[in-house]
């Protein structure tokens, strides 16, 4: 005799996944409900990157009007460039403010491009289901993606380190030049002063400052949370110095300056496929005093049977290296990548 089972246990309907005042929610109608959320989230995201760039302009026609006016007769008081040194940082702090908000509505736009967007692009369309707990959290407890320290930083080395540059470097001369040149140091201290404030004391106040905010661009590279930003592609985390200062290199003018491969203080590694194998393993232990390994291999599309060499050198050794394998045999095939870690004999001791 067959039981009735409630209603309860009943297996769930899957016709319509979604249901809300008894209405179904196809996924055609799941598509179309996104892709208006989308356009949603980028006309915010637009809308606050037209305030990031209105703040930016309080702060370049401040200065503007601040030099204009401190350089237009000698008798106008270098005081006004100092006055305007902190407008600008309240105009520093404000956009940074301005900037998390920025990103909060990016980060959702970026969330549906690079998961429910993409996933469109790559058949079989097969997001992962962390995407949209994402979005949910975002919507029901909103949540600044990144922290007040790295919005300041990024948008000083976006737009405000020159402006304090040049206000720092206009005080000088103004102070230098008017009402006429200096003749020594101690008239120069005495134009610096400011009421009761020494001229001395003065000066190191503007070191500090300026130091200290130069410090919040450099050492601020690092945070990396932003989504609304173009950023260089690393292989793991600072690598020293010189490292830091190339990425604010990228930062400040987007471009990957040809002087600092020379600098990088990672490792390469490089693949090499060619005919002369042997000779040119040669040719590298020697010249670039670096070790080499080789490789059997063959080709899948030819059949024929060639060496891969596999050697780890510094960056600065690239371009030697191409020109050496070049005059060997000027059909290889190389491969040059940067390497996270190298650890062994010749390296740093390999850690359990």
């Amino acid at each position: 005799m067959n039981e009735t089972k409630p209603d309860s246990e009943l297996p769930p309907n899957l016709e319509h996944v979604w249901e809300f005042a008894g209405q179904g929610l196809r996924s055609s109608d799941f598509t179309s409900a996104m892709v208006h959320f989308y356009r949603g989230e980028m006309s915010r995201s637009n809308s606050w990157r037209m305030r990031l760039d209105a703040t930016t302009n309080w702060a370049v026609v401040t200065t503007g009007a601040a030099l204009t006016f401190a350089f237009s007769d000698a008798g106008h008081t270098p005081l006004v460039l100092l006055i305007v040194t902190f407008f600008v940082l309240l105009f520093l702090f404000i956009e940074a403010r301005r900037y998390r908000y920025y990103e909060l509505w990016t980060y959702r736009v970026r969330i549906m491009e690079t998961n429910f967007f993409s996933a469109l692009l790559s058949p079989p369309f097969l997001p992962h289901t962390e995407w949209a707990e994402q979005i949910k959290s975002s919507l029901r407890n909103p949540r600044f993606p990144i922290g007040l320290l790295e919005a300041l930083g990024r948008r000083y080395r976006r737009n405000y380190a020159p402006i304090f540059l040049i206000l720092a470097a206009s005080w000088i001369v103004k102070i230098y030049l008017h009402p006429e040149p200096t003749n020594s140091m101690a008239e120069f201290m005495e134009r610096a002063a400011v009421g009761h404030v020494p001229g001395w004391l003065m000066i190191l106040i503007g070191f500090i400052f300026n130091g200290l905010i130069i410090s919040l661009g450099l050492f601020t590279v690092g945070l990396r949370a932003t989504s609304g930003e173009v950023l260089m592609e690393w292989s793991g985390g600072l690598s020293g110095f010189l490292q830091r200062l190339r990425r604010v290199t990228w930062e400040v003018v987007e471009t990957d300056l040809s002087l600092w491969p020379r600098l990088d203080p990672r490792k390469q590694l490089a693949y090499i496929i060619a005919d002369e194998t042997e000779e040119m393993g040669r040719m590298l232990l020697k010249e670039l005093k670096r070790g080499v390994t080789l490789i059997h291999g063959k080709g899948m599309y030819s059949g024929k049977e060639r060496g891969v060499l596999m050697c780890v050198l510094e960056a600065r050794q690239v371009d030697r290296l191409k020109k050496s394998i070049y005059q060997l045999d000027p059909q290889a095939f190389v491969i040059i990548t940067p390497v996270h870690d190298v650890r062994g004999t010749g390296f740093r001791p390999l850690e359990a």
